[in-house]
């Protein structure tokens, strides 16, 4: 269709609408612009796990699961950061019960190698004996079910677990802090110019999200502060 004769009706539509003092919702008019072919088409979806893979994949241990200490429960996940030419991927490894992020890496890429630098950055920060009372929880993406992912995860005596359903809530506090992460810094950057740039701002960021950064759902505590506490956190959201 031609966009000139399409808009034209459009305006023809809306006129006798306001004119007849009614103004059409939101689903209403979206509806409008789709029947008139005026919306732009929706982006095709990024997606950064592939879990149809040969590697074994392990069951879900964290149904019902609330962490009462730190290091009882990390948290991973990878999420796409858009630059000005190209895309970049973030990994991250959160604790469960500080929300504290105590591991990530940004790259170029999604292999496997990036998304064990950040658990080996979270590995780094725990004691051997923490480690050995802990839960890894993630999606079943290759990178978290490859043969180098899993033998870190095994040699400090880690206990694997992974979503099954493949719903957002299965792994909800690592989409919570991606969430944060793209509403409070990407989305307001738009693209960044290159990588160097998306690590500085992301690194910032982080630091200022783990030291800074009250959270509702541990009391309006910082994680840093959260994360040399034991018990129950109390969420002051419903």
């Amino acid at each position: 269709m031609d966009p000139g004769i399409g808009y034209y009706k459009l305006w023809l539509i809306l006129k006798k609408m306001f004119v007849q003092d009614w103004v059409p919702g939101r689903d209403a008019f979206l509806n409008i612009l789709r029947d008139f072919q005026l919306l732009q088409p929706r982006p095709k979806p990024r997606h950064t796990t592939r879990s149809n893979h040969r590697y074994h994949k392990y069951r879900n241990l964290i149904k019902g699961y609330i962490p009462v200490g730190p290091n009882q429960l990390w948290v991973s996940d990878i999420t796409y950061i858009d630059l000005a030419e190209g895309c970049s991927y973030l990994h991250l490894v959160t604790d469960a019960y500080s929300h504290k992020i105590i591991g990530w890496c940004l790259s170029e890429t999604l292999e496997a190698q990036y998304t064990l630098q950040a658990l080996q950055k979270a590995v780094s920060s725990a004691s051997e004996e923490d480690l050995g009372h802990l839960i890894h929880h993630s999606d079943r993406g290759v990178q978290y079910c490859c043969n180098a992912y899993v033998d870190e995860l095994k040699k400090h005596g880690i206990s694997i677990s992974m979503t099954e359903d493949y719903k957002p809530t299965d792994n909800a506090i690592a989409e919570r802090v991606n969430g944060i992460l793209k509403t409070e810094v990407i989305y307001r950057e738009r693209r960044f110019k290159s990588i160097e740039e998306a690590e500085a701002r992301i690194s910032a960021f982080i630091q200022f999200y783990n030291e800074q950064r009250p959270h509702g759902s541990i009391g309006y505590k910082v994680p840093s502060t959260a994360h040399q506490e034991q018990g129950i956190q109390r969420r002051m959201w419903k």
